[in-house]
């Protein structure tokens, strides 16, 4: 009888493939769930969870997000400088109007795993206002 090898990757190995995302609108909740299956790599047949093998990810078109209900004054991102009255307060739509990059990293970010490999797999991500990006010819 012949066993059975289960070939497992090394971090030599592990191939990055570029995705493009168009917000343009979609619901922030339903976009930064598959983006962040991308990030992790899930969706490869070698995935492994002790190795980031996860993808790269371009959104355009982050300022066309939507929210559903009344979130968009609702939604409050809340932040903190450590000092003494450095407690901010924002809400979706004031954050729309500065940054709107924020909003989906925000939500991406979430959606990982709390683990050493989240920072560098939100470096991976890339995200524009508009449609023009410098990553035309990786994708």
């Amino acid at each position: 009888m012949q066993k059975m090898k289960t070939k497992t990757i090394k971090k030599s190995e592990i191939e990055r493939k570029w995705h493009l995302v168009d917000a343009q609108n979609k619901i922030l909740g339903r976009l930064a769930g598959p983006i962040a299956r991308f990030l992790i790599g899930k969706d490869k047949a070698n995935f492994v969870s002790y190795l980031d093998c996860g993808d790269y990810v371009v959104v355009v078109n982050a300022a066309e997000i939507k929210v559903t209900g009344r979130k968009s004054a609702q939604k409050k991102y809340y932040r903190h400088s450590g000092y003494p009255g450095g407690f901010r307060e924002t809400t979706f739509k004031q954050q729309m109007e500065k940054d709107p990059r924020k909003i989906i990293r925000h939500a991406v970010s979430g959606m990982l795993p709390k683990n050493k490999f989240r920072d560098p797999r939100l470096a991976r991500l890339k995200i524009f206002i508009d449609k023009k990006h410098p990553y035309e010819n990786k994708i």
